[in-house]
């Protein structure tokens, strides 16, 4: 030990020394540069040796330009002597190692040794047994005290002045020995009681701050560390829950002052983070008895760090909100630990108010109060029905919604503020838990909420450009409003019409406005009409999955009449309202169409499955092709009659209902496979009729993608017309030896018209359709009717062999030029 004391103090004397003629050759220059700069030159004199060589050191490069001579001097600036010369600012130096490992590094390390040094003094005296706790604990706090007073030496000595390193790490080491003194004597030795061992925690924490303000940040550093590590090695419970948060009070409220004065953002920020971690391990810690008060600390804890950042010169913005952001959460988890108490929803409350007020006063904090919004909704859809989240609703709405509308026209987190604070409430509270009122009493506050938002929609009236989400979000929140109330009037059913008017009403507004987000913001009743039509829309698709393999009774699966006429039908309706104009839905239009398309579309379709409501078997067999006929021709001729007007649709149509004829009427339920009813009267029967008239409607379309589907319905046609005269109005059954020639006969006589269609009328694909269908008889004949007996196959084979010989004529003669029949040559066919 008295070794490395000797030692300790020989390193002591040699840094002074060295410190010490540092200090003295650094005067020396000062001294002679100032008499160099301040005396007088004499007017005659003659070069010194010294100067000569300056002279020559100095001597231009041999192609330098000549110097120019410098203006005359006058009496007067002969005079009068030299300006004194500048001393020059010295650049910036950039990282240097040794700088570090010489220069900075052993004073901390120092500092550390020495705090490290006095708890091993006190461990061996503890060990040899040398004094008991009460002289233990005064040789510590004796050992701190001669640092800090070492601290102030170092601060005043000549030899250490200039280096505030030394004076900031004694500081800082009695500091830390303080507060391990105060360790010993509370927790280890007892000898001081809870409640006084927290006054000298706030007399160190005091001591260590005041000494911040003299030596600087790593004293404050200390100051902080020790400040709240300390109730924990004191224990936390020692003294109460009280008295632990008045003490983190009085250390926060002394860290940010601190903070503040100096511009120690870091300092706040840091002290914010601890008291927060504290705020949260007690929440964890503490019985249910003691968390209210923890509530309350975070919110004083919140308001001063919000205060504490900006003015301590913090400039992130997500930072500043950080403390407000952080307390709203803390709150939030502890509000179903305080059983939604009115204490509970008072101190998130207050907490929002206050970032209502801060953001007011400081335009980066506003995503503040949208924290709060949302987190409060959050909270009224957790909170069971009591008048306690009713008040609370109330308030929330008074102070949410008034600032937001007072400051709408501001920044766009206001008026999204004013939104969300007015009809958020109002919503989460109707649709959550609607027994907290009469379902009478809704009402009247969704009207006061829709005439509020209305008013924000008004007040923004003018900036139809862009997505002002005043404009946009006060109509939006307007139509909520009084959705709601015509829910709590008339109940649930009216919320499809409802929403369904909200769409006509938000079109025609955007519409009178010119405004084209406004005329996208009808896509949210729309989808909202979805949600309250869920069940419904859950029906459809049910109905969709069991008809897709071929179920043959899908009627039992959808919605009742009632239902669609209160919520399907409107909507189906009113979603094809803003689709009229070009602009409507604006950005969501295409969407917005596919939708309504199919709301419409799927409407229709269970309307169309009223009237003969097929339940079983046997309805089914008498009418089930009929009604899938009907329902087949009635979306062609749609698709037709809007051919022009909405070309998408149309085409979306078309191939809805030749997939359904390929799928359902010639694959899964033909009635060749499954008995069905087509009709007992020949050729005007469902079974020709319906692809005749899809082939009619197709070929009259216009477009030439749909000549080749209608040709391949006109022969569907004839087959059907054949197979219906060979076995009346049900078509199950084998093929007779008269059904098989039939087939021959109808495809050869429509090939026949194909191709003198074609023919005459210069159409190329009815040429080779005739052509082609030609070919296929002519193979049948020769590969199926062959097979036929008597007269019927010698019809076949005379029938097919004339029909080709008068094709191969009519080409010849109809594809020659006029020239070439006037001469007579031409191509052979």
């Amino acid at each position: 030990m008295e070794l490395l004391l000797l030692i300790a103090v020989i390193g002591l004397g040699l840094i002074v020394a060295n410190l010490r003629r540092r200090l003295i050759r650094a005067e020396g220059e000062i001294r002679a540069l100032l008499v160099r700069t301040t005396a007088p030159e004499p007017k005659n004199f003659a070069p010194r040796e010294a100067d000569l060589e300056v002279v020559v050191r100095r001597r231009p490069p041999p192609f330098a330009p000549p110097p120019v001579a410098p203006p005359p001097v006058t009496t007067r600036e002969a005079d009068e002597p030299p300006p004194a010369m500048s001393e020059p600012t010295p650049a910036p130096r950039g990282f240097d190692l040794e700088s570090l490992i010489g220069g900075r590094l052993p004073v901390w390390i120092g500092g550390a040794a020495l705090v490290l040094a006095g708890f091993f003094l006190v461990r061996a005296a503890i060990d040899a047994g040398w004094f008991g706790p009460g002289a233990r604990t005064l040789l510590a706090c004796l050992l701190a005290f001669v640092l800090i007073a070492a601290s102030e030496a170092a601060r005043r000595l000549p030899a250490t002045r200039d280096d505030p390193r030394i004076g900031q790490a004694l500081a800082g080491a009695g500091v830390a020995s303080l507060y391990a003194t105060l360790y010993l004597a509370a927790a280890l030795y007892h000898l001081v009681a809870p409640l006084p061992a927290f006054v000298l925690l706030l007399a160190i924490t005091g001591a260590g701050l005041a000494l911040s303000l003299r030596q600087g940040p790593p004293t404050a550093i200390m100051a902080l560390t020790g400040g709240f590590l300390a109730p924990l090695v004191a224990g936390y419970d020692a003294a109460g829950t009280a008295p632990l948060l008045v003490y983190l009070a009085l250390l926060l409220a002394g860290l940010f002052v601190l903070s503040v004065r100096r511009g120690w953002g870091w300092l706040a920020l840091a002290s914010a983070a601890a008291g927060f971690g504290w705020t949260a391990f007690l929440a964890v810690m503490l019985d249910a008895g003691d968390r209210p008060i923890v509530g309350g600390f975070v919110v004083f804890l919140s308001i001063g760090a919000a205060l504490a950042l900006p003015a301590s010169g913090t400039r992130s913005q997500p930072l500043r909100v950080a403390p407000l952001a952080l307390g709203l959460i803390q709150l939030f988890a502890l509000a179903p630990t305080l059983d939604f108490s009115p204490l509970g929803w008072a101190f998130y409350l207050v907490l929002a108010a206050a970032a209502v007020v801060l953001a007011w006063r400081e335009p980066s904090l506003s995503p503040a109060p949208l924290i709060a919004a949302g987190l409060l909704l959050a909270l009224f859809a957790l909170a069971p029905a009591r008048a306690s989240t009713g008040i609370a609703a109330v308030v929330a709405t008074l102070i949410l919604g008034g600032a937001g509308l007072a400051r709408s026209r501001v920044h766009r987190d206001w008026a999204l503020l004013a939104i969300a604070g007015l009809i958020g409430p109002l919503a989460v509270l109707q649709l959550g838990t609607p027994q907290l009122l009469p379902r009478a009493a809704w009402a009247p506050f969704g009207l006061v909420i829709a005439a509020a938002a209305g008013w924000l929609a008004w007040r923004h009236r003018d900036r139809i450009e862009g997505r002002d989400a005043g404009l946009v979000g006060g109509t939006l929140a307007a139509v909520g409003a009084v959705v709601l109330g015509a829910m709590a009037l008339f109940g649930e059913d009216a919320a499809g019409l409802a929403l369904a008017a909200a769409i006509v009403a938000v079109a025609e507004a955007a519409r009178r406005l010119g405004a084209r987000s406004l005329a996208g913001a009808a896509i949210v009743p729309l989808a909202l009409g979805l949600i309250a039509a869920h069940r419904e829309v859950g029906a459809l698709i049910e109905a969709l999955a069991r008809s897709l393999p071929g179920e043959e009774l899908i009627y039992p699966a959808l919605p009742p009449l009632a239902a669609i006429l209160m919520r399907l039908l409107p909507l189906a309706l009113a979603a094809l309202v803003p689709l009229r104009t070009a602009e409507g839905y604006g950005h969501w239009r295409r969407p917005a169409a596919i939708v309504a398309g199919v709301l419409a579309a799927a409407t229709a379709y269970v309307l169309m499955k009223r009237p003969l409501a097929i339940a079983d078997a046997g309805t089914f067999m008498t009418w089930g092709f009929v009604e899938r006929a009907v329902i087949t021709l009635v979306a062609l001729g749609t698709g037709w009659v809007l051919r022009t007007r909405a070309p998408l649709a149309a085409r979306a149509l078309a191939i809805l209902a030749l997939a359904r004829i390929v799928w359902f009427d010639l694959l899964l339920l033909s009635p060749v496979f499954a008995p069905q009813a087509v009709g007992a009267i020949p050729l005007l029967n469902a079974a020709v009729l319906l692809p005749a008239v899809a082939a009619a409607i197709l070929w009259t379309w216009g477009e030439r993608r749909w000549r080749i589907p209608a040709l391949a319905l006109m022969l569907v046609a004839a087959l059907a017309a054949v197979r219906q005269g060979a076995h009346g109005s049900i078509l199950t059954g084998p093929v007779g030896t008269g059904e098989n020639w039939g087939y021959s006969a109808a495809m050869l006589a429509l090939g026949l018209v194909w191709l003198w269609r074609g023919l005459i009328g210069g159409a190329r694909d009815l040429r080779f359709a005739g052509l082609g269908l030609a070919m296929i008889v002519a193979l049948k004949v020769f590969t199926i009717d062959i097979a036929l007996d008597g007269i019927l196959r010698v019809v076949s084979f005379l029938g097919i062999g004339v029909t080709l010989i008068a094709i191969s004529w009519a080409y010849t003669r109809f594809l020659k030029t006029p020239a070439e029949q006037a001469s007579g040559t031409g191509p052979s066919a």
